[in-house]
C-alpha cells in the first residue's frame, strides 16, 4: 500500500502488533527528577511501577518535534504517505505538535499527504483505533476510507478504568486533597470514563477494589450495542503492573461472550497520572457523551 499508518507510545499497543504490521511509533516521555526516558532509554513497565511505589513521583512531557519530523521524513523520502493516530488533543499538547510538523513537511513535499487522526481517547483506547486501522489497511482500504471509517467509530470506543491509590489523581487535579485523604481511609474506588471529546470525567465511586472492577465490566454490559458492534470486536484490557487483576477481568468479559481480548501494560507516560494498579477497559459500545 502507498501509507504507513504511524501512532504514538500512548497508544498502548504490543510491540508484536506494531512489528507485525510495521507502524512507527512517536515516543512520548516521563522522567524521574532529571533522568528522561522515552527515547533509546526506557524503563519497563514493571520498574517504573515499583520505582512509584517507593515514593519517587514522575512527570510526563510530549513527544518532540524533532523526532517527530525524524520518523515521518523517513516514511515520506520512501515515496509513502502516512496515517498518525494520535493521543486524545483533549489530554496532551502531542497532537498538536504533530499536526504543525505535518504541517511543515507537507510544504516541503507537496506530493505527499499526512492524515492526522486525533484518537480523542488514551492508552489502548486509542490503541483500538490503531488495531482497527491496521487491519481495514491489511484488506486493501485506502487512507481515506481508513479514516472515515475511524471517524465514524470514535465515539462508539469506550473506556472506563480504575485506580487504587486516589492521591495519584490528587496530584493530577482530578480530586481534591481531602477526597484523596478520606477515599484512601474508608477503601474508595473512583470509576472514571474518556468522553467523547477526549476528557476524563469522574463517573461515580464504589467500595472495595473486587467491587470496582466489577463495576468496569458491568458498564460495558449496560453499553453494549451488539446490533452495531458484535462480539467479534475487540475488546481491550489495559493495566498498571497487576496483571491478576486484569485476569479478573478478562474472565468476566469472556463470561459476556467475547473472546478477542488483548491484555498490555498502561505507559508509564500515562501510568505518571494513574499510578500503580489501574486498571481499564475499552470495547466498542454506546456513543460517548
Amino acid at each position: 500500500m502507498d501509507y504507513i499508518i504511524t501512532t504514538d507510545s500512548n497508544s498502548d499497543v504490543p510491540s508484536e502488533v506494531l512489528n507485525q504490521y510495521g507502524i512507527p511509533v512517536i515516543p512520548q516521555y516521563y522522567a524521574f527528577g532529571d533522568v528522561v526516558y522515552g527515547d533509546e532509554k526506557n524503563m519497563t513497565p514493571k520498574e517504573f511501577y515499583e520505582t512509584m511505589r517507593k515514593g519517587d513521583l514522575p512527570k510526563s512531557m510530549a513527544n518532540n518535534p524533532a523526532v517527530i519530523r525524524e520518523k515521518f521524513e523517513t516514511i515520506l523520502k520512501k515515496g509513502k504517505d502516512i496515517l498518525h493516530i494520535a493521543f486524545s488533543s483533549a489530554l496532551s499538547g502531542s497532537c498538536n505538535n504533530v499536526r504543525m510538523t505535518a504541517k511543515e513537511l507537507l510544504e516541503e513535499y507537496p506530493e505527499r499527504k499526512i492524515t492526522i487522526f486525533d484518537s480523542l481517547n488514551a492508552s489502548l483506547g486509542e490503541g483500538v483505533s490503531v488495531y482497527r486501522a491496521a487491519e481495514l489497511r491489511e484488506a486493501g482500504k485506502c487512507m481515506d476510507e481508513v479514516c472515515e471509517v475511524l471517524k465514524e467509530e470514535r465515539d462508539h470506543v469506550n473506556v472506563w478504568f480504575t485506580v487504587d491509590d486516589l492521591h495519584h489523581l490528587q496530584r493530577g487535579g482530578r480530586v481534591s486533597k481531602t477526597t484523596a485523604i478520606v477515599g484512601s481511609m474508608i477503601n474508595i474506588k473512583p470509576l472514571l470514563r474518556v468522553t467523547a471529546s477526549g476528557e476524563l470525567k469522574s463517573d461515580g465511586t464504589v467500595r472495595g477494589r473486587k467491587k470496582a472492577l466489577k463495576t468496569l465490566v458491568t458498564n460495558m454490559e449496560k453499553s453494549l450495542e451488539l446490533g452495531e458492534y458484535g462480539k467479534d470486536r475487540l475488546v481491550c484490557i489495559l493495566h498498571g503492573d497487576c496483571m491478576d487483576d486484569a485476569l479478573a477481568v478478562k474472565r468476566m468479559v469472556n463470561d459476556l461472550g467475547f473472546e478477542r481480548i488483548v491484555i498490555n501494560d498502561v505507559s508509564p507516560s500515562i501510568g505518571t497520572h494513574a499510578g500503580p494498579g489501574v486498571v481499564g477497559l475499552v470495547y466498542y459500545g454506546r456513543k460517548r457523551e
